[in-house]
């Protein structure tokens, strides 16, 4: 729970008594004040040791805690099951007519170590495609269905990314799984009718049963919209015909399937260096490519220590946070980023009824945001409290998000220091291990040459440079070889650990604190409260459980965590009326405004959890002149009163600042245009934008998320050019 700890001496001729202060990763702070120098100096000792010298994960509080009814009465790791969660979104054994199938092909964990036991792939493609996809994507992390629209059979998919380099290698094998996918709805119908669900049963109910739920319509809007790519009204697709007989007609969209690469263009452009990068798209033809832009792990570190460096010391003086350090953490734009990219997605599969492919670098830290957030704003299902937690298990714990190395549960002596005496040499700024300067090209290719240096021929080992996510993995044994001996049983409970600060990173934090925004936005559309949000994640630093201790679903059933540790469920199933909204209103009708299926992000909304830095909401969401902590971005030609859906009309961050928010995409690719910075296809000199090109930009306008896409006067963001463009090897 330590996040930051201080040991300030007093010398005799002060007057004034030695203290600790320690600043907790829930945002605490607790400040001990001592009679005796050495009684202060032996409890730092002690309360360093004890943070920084456990050096394994069965020697944290969740291997011994012992819970006291009613919580010892239940039991959290049995609420996930990956074949029960299918079954809910139609997918089965007896259900073959969706196009999916569910591959065993992973139930050992060696075809791709982070990834689910239980693989979800398009019922076209055989596990021997498979196995020549999985060398093609970065640690086999092969694209794969996450969730399944239950109206039109559209999916969201997630993966890592290619291994393409600048040769361009290709895998038709690849190719064939993602062509598959986004033809998984060819031919289908959804053969029930709508009905709404009526207020009282829960929407889990009306998702389980499909016969009774595929009802829960995704046509929210479609009348005030005009959203198709090439810019036609509902109207107009009407009247057009269908290009198949057997491809059902799509009122309100025209397909168009999306690959969705988190990272700025740049960034994923860099990755080539180490033979990785993104997907051409001429072999992925008939589909765009969005870029969204969203920064690394160690961008998203640095933010939230401005944010904590704006709130110092403000806990033992009655002055409020600092707002303009505030504004400048970039902390609600990297928030608005995520909302907006995970609107993108929610309206591509809802409203365009099309399918969409979602990956970072190694697909278990933006993609998981990405992925869980849009599930948040599709499935009623996952505003419930149970289903809540369905969507952590699934999106999070089981695709292999590494809380371990993120949330750095064995402490770091970099987290300690004497005041005046330097302990680790703690350097908020840096650490990150960026060579030099701020090339991203540069960048990648010095980071490079020690990757190819490397003798490593396991794949599983590989420390590959992605995103900072290039921890090796426990299994070191060499591609062929034979299994570690039973013998000697060391799973990563055991293992010695040393806590790797520039890995650290508050990804899942962001994902609670969007999760919030949408709560606070639609607060009667949520069964649980912002306080179960809180202390989610409060216990995810606790220690006390065993749920969030692990990597991926393989180090907890190696370690044995359901049978050695409680599960962090049961702690609020046992308190479930403290963490239930009061407002909630479960009904579902899409024929009634404010009760639809889906809802989705306000652009320029975005606000401070004032609560979670146990600050008042006036202290940092009050009016303060522009400092509300989301930069404005504007443009001398912009007229807000035009602006299509009200994209860019002025909204109100907090209580009293209107804000205009950049776009969050920064690059389309299709398979014959490039649109955006840092993309290497680019219209003939004097030709202008292809109609294609032109009607992808307009219909991710029309999306109210792609204004600006290639202009000049682009700003995303106050960082500087460098940490734009920081590659994402570090």
């Amino acid at each position: 729970m330590i996040s930051f700890c201080t040991y300030r001496p007093a010398p005799p001729a002060s007057h004034q008594s030695p203290s600790i202060r320690l600043r907790c990763r829930d945002f605490t702070f607790f400040a001990f004040h001592f009679v005796s120098e050495n009684k202060a100096r032996d409890v730092y000792d002690s309360i360093r040791a004890l943070t920084c010298k456990l050096g394994r994960l069965d020697r944290l509080l969740a291997f011994t805690y012992d819970p006291q009814p009613p919580e010892k009465a239940i039991n959290g790791w049995e609420i996930y099951d990956a074949r029960k969660e299918w079954k809910r979104l139609g997918i089965s054994a007896k259900d073959s007519d969706k196009g999916w199938r569910i591959s065993e092909i992973n139930v050992d964990y060696s075809y791709s170590p982070t990834y689910p036991a239980l693989l979800v792939v398009p019922s076209k493609i055989s596990d021997n495609v498979l196995n020549y996809a999985g060398k093609y994507r970065s640690r086999a992390r092969i694209p794969v269905l996450v969730y399944r629209h239950p109206v039109n059979n559209c999916s969201i998919t997630r993966s890592s990314q290619p291994r393409a380099g600048f040769r361009g290698n290709r895998s038709p094998q690849d190719e064939k799984l993602v062509a598959a996918i986004f033809a998984t709805n060819s031919g289908w119908r959804n053969s029930q009718a709508p009905t709404p669900n009526p207020a009282g049963s829960s929407p889990d109910s009306s998702t389980v049963n499909l016969a009774s739920s595929s009802a829960d319509s995704s046509f929210v809007g479609l009348a005030d919209m005009e959203t198709s790519a090439s810019g036609k009204t509902v109207e107009d697709l009407e009247d057009s015909s269908e290009s198949e007989k057997d491809v059902p007609k799509v009122y309100g969209a025209q397909q168009r399937n999306m690959i969705v690469d988190a990272r700025p263009t740049v960034n994923a452009y860099a990755m080539q260096a180490v033979g990785l990068g993104s997907e051409n798209m001429e072999y992925y033809k008939g589909a765009q490519k969005a870029y969204l832009g969203i920064d690394n792990i160690h961008v998203m570190r640095r933010s939230l220590e401005k944010v904590i460096e704006a709130m110092k010391d403000s806990d033992v003086t009655p002055l409020p946070p600092n707002r303009d350090l505030l504004v400048k953490s970039g902390w609600l734009d990297h928030i608005s980023n995520l909302l907006d990219g995970s609107h993108l997605i929610a309206r591509t599969v809802g409203i365009m009824h099309s399918h969409v492919l979602i990956h970072c670098s190694d697909g278990w830290d933006r993609t998981s945001q990405l992925s869980a957030l849009s599930q948040l704003c599709l499935d009623p299902y996952y505003r419930t409290l149970e289903g809540f937690i369905v969507l952590v298990e699934k999106d999070w714990l089981s695709f292999g998000h590494m809380f371990r190395h993120r949330s750095g549960f064995l402490g770091s002596e970099k987290w300690f220091e004497i005041e005046n005496e330097r302990v680790g040499g703690r350097n908020s700024t840096s650490g990150t291990g960026s060579p030099g300067g701020g090339n991203a090209f540069e960048n990648a290719i010095l980071s490079a040459k020690g990757l190819f240096n490397r003798k490593n021929e396991s794949r599983e080992s590989l420390s590959e440079a992605t995103d900072g996510e290039m921890q090796p993995f426990a299994d070191n044994a060499q591609a062929g070889s034979a299994p570690r001996a039973l013998s000697v049983p060391t799973t990563a409970a055991e293992e010695h650990r040393v806590t790797k600060t520039n890995e650290v990173s508050p990804v899942f934090h962001q994902f609670l604190d969007a999760t919030y925004q949408l709560l606070y936005q639609y607060p009667t559309r949520f069964e649980f409260n912002e306080r179960f949000l809180r202390r989610l994640l409060y216990h995810l630093y606790s220690c006390q459980y065993g749920s969030f201790l692990f990597d991926n679903e393989k180090e907890r059933v190696e370690a044995r965590a359901a049978e050695r540790t409680r599960s962090v469920w049961d702690y609020f199933l046992s308190r479930r009326p403290e963490f239930i909204n009061p407002k909630y209103d479960p009904t579902i009708d899409d024929s009634v405004r404010g009760q639809e299926r889906m809802i989705f992000p306000r652009k320029g909304e975005v606000r401070w959890w004032a609560e979670l830095f146990g600050r008042q909401d006036e202290e940092m969401n009050g009016p303060a002149g522009l400092s509300t902590g989301i930069h404005a971005h504007t443009s001398p030609t912009l007229n807000v009163s035009n602006a299509p859906n009200g994209s860019l009309t002025p909204a109100r961050s907090g209580t009293s600042t209107p804000v205009f928010t950049a776009p969050v995409v920064t690059g389309i690719e299709t398979a014959d245009e490039a649109v955006g910075a840092g993309t290497t296809m680019h219209p003939g000199p004097g030709a202008g934008l292809s109609q294609g090109a032109a009607n992808l930009a307009a219909g991710l306008a029309n999306l109210a998320i792609g204004k600006g896409i290639g202009s000049p006067q682009r700003s995303r963001s106050p960082r500087a050019s460098r940490e734009e463009m920081e590659v994402e090897m570090q």
